[in-house]
């Protein structure tokens, strides 16, 4: 796995049914320095096959896939490997699409239309343990939280962090990534990201995403 502040190669996994659009993905990435496409799968059941099998540390899945959808996919890689990252891609980025994506517990969306940098950039950011949202998601996710009282069910409760914790809730909130984090607290890089595994566990929550619209909807921000 990735580890903050190193040049380790991030290791990926391509799940993607259109041939020509995986390949090329799998090719402009392999030329990218840091990058190194372990597999590629045509499908969600293969893609789920090839995640356990191959471990890599990000997984960048279509959504729409005929035999195995890449909700489904992405539950059952993280329900076994739930320290996986994964970025989901699709062409039409509808707010069911970005709601269930992340709720399942992709770090990062984009649509199939963003230019290969910013896919690029998505998965280094995700290798970092940072959250990644298309424009068109981040718009969508915003506008569900700043209209809606819903709580989550699932969550920790918000006292059991420390006057620390908090603090680092509020930038991850702000999108901050630890490094950031860290220059802003005037911490070190590791501390943060220990501040930032100890919020998502005290507050049962699987990801940076979800730890952004938890303090959202408690007006952290």
């Amino acid at each position: 796995m990735i580890v903050e502040g190193t040049s380790e190669t991030i290791r990926v996994l391509i799940i993607e049914d259109h041939d020509l659009f995986r390949i090329g993905l799998a090719v402009y990435l392999g030329d990218q320095p840091g990058f190194e496409v372990v597999g590629q799968a045509s499908g969600g059941a293969m893609g789920v096959r090839l995640a356990l099998e191959l471990l890599p540390d990000i997984v960048l899945t279509d959504l729409r896939m005929p035999d195995l959808d890449g909700i489904a996919a992405i539950r059952m890689i993280l329900a076994e490997q739930p320290q996986m990252r994964i970025v989901a891609l699709t062409v039409a980025s509808d707010d069911e699409d970005i709601t269930a994506a992340l709720n399942a517990g992709a770090c990062a969306f984009l649509a199939k239309d963003s230019p290969v940098e910013e896919i690029a950039a998505a998965l280094r950011a995700a290798a970092t343990g940072s959250a990644w949202l298309s424009p068109r998601a981040a718009e969508s996710v915003l506008g569900r939280l700043r209209s809606s009282q819903q709580e989550s069910s699932s969550a920790g409760d918000l006292s059991q962090l420390s006057a620390r914790e908090l603090e680092v809730l509020r930038l991850i909130a702000r999108g901050l990534e630890n490094s950031e984090i860290a220059e802003s607290l005037d911490i070190s890089s590791s501390t943060a990201k220990n501040h930032v595994s100890s919020i998502l566990m005290k507050l049962e929550l699987p990801n940076r995403v979800q730890a952004a619209i938890y303090a959202i909807r408690r007006d952290l921000v």
